[in-house]
């Protein structure tokens, strides 16, 4: 005889050990005793006996308790154990529930910690710390929505935090990837940001570009007071003219002095595609200057004040020529770039082109096949030993004429 929602109200255990079966037909029925009221199911599957729970009273009452039992049943008439299918769903959901935000960016940082620098590794980790793990971190991933992300990002931009917050969403989306190809999550959800953010006023970095004022920086920076490794570091920026991060990253494991050439791993890159440096005769003379100094350590310019395991700050050339009193309006560290591909471009007549690729832009060929790192390297080896020689003529006052190509 079928149950009644008055009778499952109201039976009582009886007192029996095994408690009391009360019985609604098609295998359900109602296991009472003195722990409670309890939905169960019996059944057969591959010849053995199996019993499903399917739920609790009264938070599951009659009417859901046959609802569960009708869809148990289908499961059982399509070959599937309800059982084995309630665990895996359970597990499932587990899965889901551990894999946090926080989880997964971790397990993401841990594993491309070899395509960045150490600095770097240190500085995504502290922005998601700080301005994504508090929001959005106990979240599992497969749940977080445009908005959540958002509303994290929301408190960088109330700070002022313009430049930083469009960085930290970039690197929430290589999460979202990672998720997606670890089967954590269905998509990128930052996707959905775009146009949602304020962006920052982008600043050009003051450089100087003018031959004459160029040649009394030359010379201030070789009357430049310091120590030696950061004297090295700064003769050097305007003749390789990489991004100040570049510089003071470099390995003696990528400089080849013999062949003067410094083979920078698109793991450093702004653009992530291997650079190399043709070294003129005056690089070659710096770097040998320092080499007894740093060249049994990783880095040619090593911190000055903390682990050897580090590079120089990225702070180090900024303040040296605040202390010569160029101030930040004038040049940069940045802005050694700006200076070669100006004079180079508009003084010397160098190819743009190969302006282009020693400053490790996107630079394509006539069939549209972007060059790769040695492309034109005889020429771009020349134009290099031009441009150093051209930068001592203005150091020293030389009269200085555009080079013969």
């Amino acid at each position: 005889m079928a149950l009644t929602d008055t009778f499952v109200k109201n039976i009582k255990p009886s007192g029996a050990t095994a408690g009391d079966k009360h019985t609604d037909g098609r295998g359900m029925y109602l296991l009472v005793n003195a722990g409670g009221k309890y939905w169960r199911m019996d059944y057969r599957f591959a010849e053995k006996r199996k019993t499903l729970a399917l739920g609790v009273y009264p938070d599951v009452s009659l009417a859901d308790a046959r609802e569960r039992l009708a869809a148990a049943r289908k499961q059982l008439a399509n070959g599937i154990d309800p059982g084995a299918a309630k665990k895996e769903a359970k597990q499932a959901e587990a899965a889901v529930l551990a894999n946090t935000f926080e989880r997964v960016a971790l397990d993401w940082l841990t594993k491309t910690k070899a395509d960045r620098m150490d600095s770097t590794q240190e500085k995504i980790t502290k922005w998601m710390t700080h301005d994504l793990f508090p929001y959005i971190g106990k979240m599992p991933i497969s749940t977080i929505g445009p908005r959540d992300v958002l509303t994290a990002l929301r408190h960088m931009e109330a700070r002022g935090a313009l430049e930083s917050v469009q960085r930290v969403k970039q690197h929430c989306g290589q999460v979202f990837r990672y998720a997606v190809a670890t089967g954590s999550a269905d998509r990128d959800v930052t996707q959905d940001l775009k146009g949602a953010l304020t962006r920052a006023v982008q600043e050009h970095h003051a450089a100087i570009t003018e031959p004459k004022q160029a040649g009394a920086l030359m010379r201030a920076i070789f009357d430049y007071r310091g120590h030696p490794q950061v004297i090295a570091a700064f003769k050097l920026s305007p003749l390789v003219f990489v991004r100040p991060g570049e510089l003071r990253s470099a390995e003696w494991a990528e400089i080849d002095l013999d062949l003067a050439e410094w083979r920078i791993p698109g793991s450093k890159m702004k653009m992530k595609v291997d650079h190399l440096v043709p070294l003129a005769r005056q690089a070659v003379e710096i770097l040998q200057s320092v080499k007894p100094l740093t060249g049994h350590r990783r880095y040619v310019f090593p911190s000055l004040g903390r682990s050897e395991d580090r590079p120089m700050s990225d702070n180090t050339i900024t303040s040296a020529l605040r202390g010569m009193g160029i101030s930040k309006d004038q040049h940069t560290a940045h802005g050694f770039r700006a200076m070669a591909r100006t004079i180079m471009d508009e003084v010397l007549n160098e190819r743009v082109d190969l302006i282009e690729h020693q400053l490790a832009h996107a630079v394509k060929d006539a069939n549209g096949r972007a060059y790769n790192r040695t492309a034109h390297l005889p020429a771009r080896r020349e134009m290099m030993q031009r441009w150093a020689d051209y930068l001592d003529k203005l150091r020293t006052g030389a009269d200085v004429i555009p080079a013969e190509k």
